[in-house]
């Protein structure tokens, strides 16, 4: 089912899109979009971050006046903190199912997440640690704080923020990057003079992260 998109009336299912690796030795990169979005939307940017990498890209199964969601939200930065568990650990398990369809190697995930996308993706190595190998998080917010906090066993996570981002601000930002950090992520945070959108800069430096300081490009 390479290159197609999947529905199933299984509640842990996600529609989705496979697209098969060129290259069986790159990690599995875990696409996620934002609010509104869908299970296209990252496709070109995992081309552009690691191509050849097997790309695994699953749509929200909330829905917010029509819009896709990965969870909910009561208002702008206040989730629903029960269904965001919940949800992340449908998406928890979507993943294992997933390795066991397509056959790629369940501990080499990492995930590329932007705004909601991000956001659940933090929540996953928060609340499931273990079924990423890593991140890369643009524009990401503190999900949730765990306590006691997760292990996260030097996980490599990069976390691409805007300065001028009207709904990221700089502080909670550092929140999420000192919350990693102190779960034992290896955390990068790198600061783009941008707002909320994604820009050639965050673009480029999650390429070269992922091929030169995240470990999992030899």
């Amino acid at each position: 089912m390479s290159g197609s998109d999947v529905a199933s009336a299984d509640p842990l299912e996600f529609v989705h899109r496979w697209i098969a690796p060129g290259n069986p030795a790159l990690p599995t990169l875990l696409l996620l979009h934002g609010t509104a979005g869908n299970e296209d939307d990252l496709l070109p940017l995992g081309e552009r971050l690691l191509p050849d990498a097997g790309r695994l890209a699953p749509r929200g199964r909330v829905l917010e006046r029509g819009m896709p969601r990965f969870f909910r939200r009561l208002a702008e930065g206040v989730f629903d903190l029960d269904d965001l568990r919940r949800r992340t650990d449908e998406l928890a398990t979507f993943v294992g199912q997933a390795a066991g369809r397509y056959g790629f190697d369940p501990r080499r995930v990492v995930a590329v997440g932007f705004s909601n996308g991000a956001n659940i993706a933090a929540s996953v190595l928060l609340q499931q640690p273990g079924v990423l190998a890593g991140a890369v998080l643009f524009r990401a917010m503190v999900p949730f704080e765990p306590e006691p906090l997760p292990r996260l066993a030097d996980a490599p996570v990069l976390l691409s923020e805007g300065r001028y981002d009207p709904i990221v601000s700089e502080d909670e930002a550092g929140r999420l990057a000192s919350l990693l950090d102190r779960a034992g992520a290896r955390v990068t945070l790198r600061w783009q003079d941008a707002g909320h959108g994604l820009t050639p800069a965050d673009i480029g430096d999650a390429a070269r992260w992922l091929r030169e300081s995240s470990g999992f490009v030899l």
